[in-house]
């Protein structure tokens, strides 16, 4: 399954959260996400482009895996994810595999359903705000994404995950 993804930054969530509601979306609901990432001693993910990721939310817990991104666009790649039942468990299991902690990220989630597409307005701890469309499919066709972006009026689109963004922000 592939999940096309387009994010972009922007400095007013309420303004989008407006333009949705013209559009007809719907609100869904609010999460914190606490988001572990993992990288693996045998395979640097960071040069592989790919993720493996931890994350709480509430009493659920999901362990999600992503492959390279597969465009410049956008952040389209193929996304594989399981429920599991405990979080301090699950990470025990990674780290005995010898997994290692990268980072945690910290974000409030606001979910929309427009139509086909999931769309999120998060605050990032220390990133700032971003509105994430989404939409998972067998067919890949990133242009109607990017369009809804711009009907939206985020400019600033960016193609980097929030993991790789913090440790652009750690490192410099």
């Amino acid at each position: 399954m592939l999940e096309i993804e387009s994010k972009a930054k922007v400095d007013n969530l309420y303004e989008i959260e407006n333009k949705l509601i013209e559009l007809n979306a719907k609100f869904v609901c609010e999460e914190f996400h606490e988001d572990l990432y993992f990288n693996h001693a045998c395979r640097d993910f960071s040069r592989t482009d790919e993720a493996l990721r931890l994350r709480k939310v509430g009493d659920k817990v999901f362990l999600t895996y992503k492959g390279p991104k597969i465009d410049k666009k956008t952040k389209t790649r193929e996304e594989f994810e399981v429920e599991v039942n405990n979080f301090d468990n699950m990470r025990e299991i990674l780290k005995k595999l010898n997994f290692i902690e990268v980072t945690t990220i910290r974000k409030k989630r606001r979910y929309f359903k427009l139509r086909e597409y999931t769309v999120c307005l998060d605050e990032v701890e220390n990133l700032g705000y971003f509105v994430e469309i989404e939409k998972k499919t067998g067919e890949y066709n990133p242009e109607e994404l990017l369009k809804l972006l711009k009907k939206l009026k985020a400019k600033q689109i960016i193609t980097k995950s929030y993991l790789e963004m913090v440790i652009e922000q750690e490192s410099g």
